[in-house]
């Protein structure tokens, strides 16, 4: 039976386990985005390392004292068996018929007056009261077991391989070039070469914020198991990592030119094909600028993996897909190209994009808290500011389904 040192030493250890996966979500964000650990979430860490080190001073005597209870209480089971045995030889003894025939026997032998046959039929039909867990439901502790289940996909496989860049101010503008200087073949001695000036306009720029907040109670904060404050930091993060991506997807989708359109059951040849077509026009439309990234949504995995296989002949356009790895971020090439998946992606969608086509920036504000005190509340917010930039549509090419 549990007691209360079973209960204490239990939610201490859930704890223990719980500020451990709180700061391998810190950090696991931070490696997803390519970027240090800024100075509010090393707090949190600070604060989850401390609240582990303190934990730990508690659970070693209980886990002492838990063990020398279990000791003693298998000892003194132990004792009462033997007592017992000494006291009722016979009870010591279990009673078991090999057939329904030595059943009856010891049944017609015990009518003769056979004390050992009344004593076998006595212990073998003795009626016992059944005690279960549902008889005492007063006694059984609620446990959780595990990590709670969240089927979240908060990686950011575009902006990731894009590269945000830090945000100056909520407002700028990128120079770009609109006319470029002349340069051409001299018609004859002494006549006046091409002239024309450079003319450099500018792509105002205007940063969105995107953000979260929930009013969580004192007694939410100090009661739960694992605790909803960092199950909640965690989420708003995640959400604030989907809605950045899809604002990245979306805006991607919408300027991209259209391109190859693929057959109804296309081969790794026409997907090749359609790959070196969109990348040409990218070339033409960047003059060489920037390296080229293939974006797919889930949906086209069925159409693109099975046609790379694994193999790797020594011809081949890919070294081939593992659908055992399938997921957000980079999972291989084709062509050389870099294939990306993203979730946030539109059914039917196959990008081909110049890294230098588009431009993200960013300034992650990261989690702010605030108390009430007169509702003991605490309300906690997770923001960021966010752009992304389209250079050049023309860089960004869409390959169509059948």
């Amino acid at each position: 039976m549990a007691t209360a040192t079973d209960d204490l030493f239990a939610r201490l250890e859930n704890e223990v386990d719980e500020r451990k996966q709180f700061i391998d979500g810190i950090t696991a964000a931070a490696e997803a985005d390519r970027r240090d650990i800024d100075p509010k979430e090393m707090e949190l860490i600070t604060r989850a390392k401390d609240r582990i080190v303190i934990l730990n001073s508690q659970l070693d005597p209980l886990r002492d004292t838990i063990r020398i209870a279990s000791d003693s209480s298998k000892r003194v089971r132990e004792m009462a068996g033997e007592l017992a045995a000494q006291r009722s030889p016979e009870m010591a003894q279990k009673v078991e018929y090999r057939s329904a025939g030595a059943y009856v026997l010891d049944f017609w032998r015990a009518g003769l007056g056979l004390q050992d046959a009344s004593t076998r039929l006595e212990l073998f039909n003795r009626a016992a009261a059944h005690q279960t867990t549902a008889d005492n439901p007063g006694l059984l502790p609620e446990q959780m077991l595990g990590p709670v289940l969240a089927f979240v996909d908060a990686g950011r496989p575009i902006v990731t391989a894009l590269g945000p860049k830090q945000l100056p101010s909520g407002s700028w503008t990128r120079p770009r070039v609109t006319q470029h200087t002349s340069v051409g073949k001299q018609t004859a001695e002494k006549t006046e070469l091409p002239s024309q000036k450079m003319v450099i306009g500018k792509i105002p720029v205007n940063a969105e914020t995107f953000g979260g907040y929930v009013n969580v109670s004192r007694q939410n904060i100090d009661w739960t198991q694992p605790q909803i404050m960092d199950l909640i930091i965690n989420d708003l993060a995640s959400q604030y990592s989907i809605e950045t991506e899809q604002e990245t997807a979306t805006d991607l989708v919408g300027a991209a030119t259209a391109g190859p359109t693929l057959p109804a059951t296309p081969t790794s040849a026409d997907v090749a094909a359609a790959l070196w077509g969109a990348a040409g026009t990218v070339f033409a439309a960047m003059q060489g600028q920037g390296g080229l990234l293939l974006a797919v949504s889930p949906d086209m995995l069925g159409l693109i993996g099975p046609l790379f296989a694994p193999i790797n002949p020594q011809n081949a356009q890919s070294t081939g897909f593992n659908a055992g790895s399938f997921g957000s971020g980079a999972m291989g090439a084709i062509s050389g190209i870099q294939v990306v998946m993203s979730a946030q992606l539109p059914p039917d969608t196959i990008l081909v994009i110049s890294t230098a086509a588009v431009e993200v920036y960013e300034d992650r504000i990261g989690s702010l808290q605030v108390v009430e005190p007169s509702v003991l509340g605490v309300q906690v917010a997770y923001a960021g500011y966010f752009a992304d930039l389209i250079l050049e549509p023309a860089g960004i090419v869409s390959i169509g389904t059948t």
